[in-house]
């Protein structure tokens, strides 16, 4: 990696170099988790499996995602990122490909919904926050913005490519194009990805040249440290507004929207490349309003940001039933409108956790903010399918979903008042 440094030189800071690779990392595990969603009705078709059966495994694996969320965390700390990485992306690509041979339902609860659920669990946005908290004094928001953008360009590049794969080829061949994804960032992490800007004799991106180092914490158990900050952080008001508020942005994104769109679309008669298009638009678009949302992060008032983001995102799930209604323009409003504020809500809860708890708690801090979020994913995932079977329409998945947002616009007005600050830093 000093080769890579020195390939640098001052050009730029290794920082971004390290998001880039990053980047890659999340861009696979955004593919993988959204290849369920592609293979649903593939699944349905060749096994005779319902809708609410797949989901459940699919609830799994949105579940572990989350839970792994602080371990992971802790465990880069005490490991090290590089190999915590390489363990997990390794083992996601095994589980993919393990995917190919399944035949029973519960093959696919243990395979994608354990494994890969917990893999991906750790190429997770708690990686996003340690690499920038590490690796940036200031432009956190904007660097955490593009990162959190992955998830978007990974439904921009892969749905469509999967989605036609499936239907030309079947699912097994899908499982395979995501496993040989993952096997390529492996190496960009081995060679390109260093544990601390200290490590190549640099100081954090715009960090003075006169500050005192940051002393490194002294390795824990990665348990230890997990469930030790939960305790910690569960005694203050922040930490339940930040877990419900999360728990809401998961179950109107990942749970509701990313699990069954595609599905809901050949509800109106589109086919599955059509509705991994329109997903892959919004993806489009999510990466443009996420990475703003970064840079407005960095300059205004991240409660004020969750409100917005929060609200014009219940009301676009409200109207999403009444879009397949509206000839052309419907399902193109939507796209634009719920693309732009997709995960929008990463970036300011991220700013506002590291504002609470500081840098070094605040990975882990948000490791268990992100398991709400996945926890909220695994219920929409879970009960949209259900009432899908029982009611033949996802219209009350929807307003439910949409409902919840409004309501968690007005739960992160009350983040981060100030009067918890001092009870995280004395405990």
């Amino acid at each position: 990696m000093n080769w890579a440094a020195r390939m640098v030189g001052g050009r730029f800071h290794y920082g971004w170099l390290a998001v880039a690779v990053v980047f890659l990392v999340l861009l696979a595990a955004a593919g993988t988790r959204a290849t369920p969603s592609v293979m649903m009705v593939p699944l349905e078709h060749q096994f005779g499996w319902s809708r609410a059966t797949i989901s459940l495994a699919i609830s799994v694996n949105i579940a572990l995602y989350g839970l792994m969320g602080p371990f992971a965390a802790a465990a880069m700390q005490r490991f090290g990122v590089r190999p915590t990485i390489l363990t997990a992306v390794g083992t996601m690509g095994a589980g993919v490909a393990l995917s190919s041979m399944m035949t029973h339902p519960w093959q696919m609860i243990l395979v994608w919904g354990v494994m890969v659920g917990g893999a991906t669990g750790v190429a997770a946005l708690t990686l996003s926050a340690t690499v920038v908290n590490r690796w940036f004094s200031t432009h956190r928001g904007l660097a955490m913005g593009i990162l959190t953008a992955s998830s978007a360009t990974g439904q921009l590049v892969f749905l469509p490519l999967l989605a036609a794969v499936a239907e030309k080829h079947g699912w097994q061949a899908v499982v395979f194009v995501v496993a040989a994804a993952a096997a390529v960032v492996l190496p960009l992490v081995a060679f390109l990805l260093p544990e601390r800007p200290a490590d190549l004799k640099l100081r954090p991106f715009g960090e003075a040249h006169d500050a005192p180092p940051v002393p490194m914490a002294a390795a824990q158990n990665p348990l230890k440290v997990a469930f030790g900050t939960l305790a910690m952080a569960s005694r203050t008001r922040d930490f339940w507004l930040l877990f419900f508020s999360f728990f809401i942005c998961g179950a109107s994104t990942n749970g509701y929207v990313g699990t069954h769109l595609i599905a809901m679309c050949g509800d109106y008669g589109m086919t599955e490349v059509q509705g991994a298009s329109l997903l892959a638009t919004m993806g489009i678009f999510d990466l443009f309003g996420t990475t703003l949302s970064g840079w407005l992060s960095d300059r205004f008032n991240s409660r004020v940001l969750l409100f917005w983001y929060y609200g014009l995102r219940g009301l676009s799930l409200i109207y999403l039933p009444h879009a397949f209604g509206i000839d052309f323009f419907g399902l193109p409003i939507f796209a634009v409108f719920y693309g732009l504020d997709w995960i929008a809500t990463v970036p300011p809860t991220v700013r506002l956790a590291t504002d609470v708890y500081g840098k070094e708690a605040a990975p882990v801090v948000f490791g268990w903010v992100v398991a709400g979020h996945q926890l909220g994913a695994a219920f929409a995932a879970l009960g949209a399918g259900m009432l899908r079977a029982s009611l033949g329409t996802y219209t009350v998945a929807s307003m439910i979903s949409g409902g919840l947002c409004l309501i968690a616009s007005v739960i992160v007005l009350r983040i981060n008042r100030g009067e918890q600050r001092a009870v995280a830093a004395a405990v």
